[in-house]
């Protein structure tokens, strides 16, 4: 693994291919063969991994700004450094599972729903960027008190909540915030550069009113075989684990049509990139080459934002990983996670 020091690297991360195997800007961890997930191991660890939190979590009633309820639980010792987790599109706080077995013991994991997934009301304003900030503020408002100040982390969506946070609240980042980690995330051209859908080189990429219509799809997606083979594909990398396949393929069909087919295509159309320069704490990238969904080509212009303004801490490449990161890379995630939270 290389690692640069963050205020040494302006511009140099430019330098780096998707493949992310050197350079100076990029914190290359290990092989998918070698990286460390307790789902590489045994049944049972992988097991363990996904299983239920044991740790009894506090259920804290929010209300956003719309008065839409959100469903909120806070993990470990109240006392303890607050990290705060925001799960991405079709998922729940079980997305965080992995994240919650590691971590609770030593800090206070705060998870919510996205509002219309899970437990968490749709409420009744129109679904923009602008709602997932307002649910985002609504959560630390509550959550995160006394003067402290949290790690905040976001895979997929829950990166954009964070960056349309910033966007819509720039004054409560340094509030709130003691770090941020943007997981397998992107800020506009969602639509555009997905390599979900093959094309050939000589055709142009999918329109965006296609795309939309894709996204916004409100049909059944029960479980089923197919359904299996259809999120492999598009969420996860072809050297994923059944462990890992039927995690995400539980939590992804347990997601509401019109919630996935609403929230598609609001994202569909998403630009929300000036947000970026509002993120004005230790801030690090992550994404995996085999990430369909929000490639690297979305990772590495966020980090030149963060870069040029001075607030990159690491831009992390994982060779091989798909777009759930923090569920095929459990032992790289968390670790990335609980050195941001040791920063100063």
């Amino acid at each position: 693994m290389e690692v640069s020091e963050r205020k040494s690297r302006r511009g140099l991360w430019t330098l780096i291919g998707v493949a992310g195997v050197a350079g100076a800007a990029v914190v290359v961890a290990r092989s998918r063969s070698a990286s460390g997930s307790a789902t590489r191991g045994n049944a049972a660890e992988g097991a363990a991994v996904f299983a239920t939190p044991r740790v009894e979590p506090e259920i804290i009633p929010v209300i956003s700004a719309d008065g839409a309820e959100l469903h909120v639980r806070a993990y470990g010792p109240p006392e303890a450094d607050p990290i705060v987790l925001s799960h991405g599109w079709t998922c729940s706080t079980d997305f965080w599972n992995p994240q919650v077995n590691a971590l609770a013991e030593k800090y206070r994991v705060i998870t919510y729903d996205q509002r219309g997934h899970g437990r968490s009301g749709i409420g009744s304003a129109p679904l923009t960027p602008d709602v997932l900030a307002d649910d985002l503020a609504a959560v630390l408002a509550a959550t995160v008190r006394d003067g402290r100040k949290a790690e905040i982390v976001g895979h997929s969506m829950g990166g954009m909540s964070i960056v349309a946070w910033a966007r819509r609240y720039p004054e409560q980042v340094q509030r709130y915030a003691q770090s941020v980690l943007l997981a397998s995330t992107g800020t506009d051209s969602l639509v555009a550069e997905t390599t979900v859908i093959p094309l050939p080189q000589r055709f142009p990429r999918i329109p965006v009113p296609v795309g939309r219509v894709i996204l916004g799809s409100a049909m059944p997606m029960p479980a089923s075989p197919m359904a299996t083979r259809a999120i492999k594909y598009i969420a996860l990398a072809p050297g994923s684990t059944p462990a890992e396949v039927a995690f995400c393929e539980r939590i992804v069909t347990a997601c509401h049509p019109r919630t996935r087919g609403g929230w598609g295509a609001a994202l569909s159309t998403l630009d929300i990139k000036d947000g970026l320069k509002n993120l004005q704490v230790p801030t690090t990238v992550l994404v995996g080459t085999a990430d369909r969904l929000t490639p690297p080509s979305h990772a590495r212009r966020l980090a030149q934002v963060l870069d040029d303004a001075e607030h990159l801490e690491r831009l992390i490449v994982l060779p091989g990983i798909g777009h759930m990161t923090s569920v095929e890379a459990v032992a790289d995630f968390n670790a990335e996670v609980e050195r941001l939270r040791g920063l100063n």
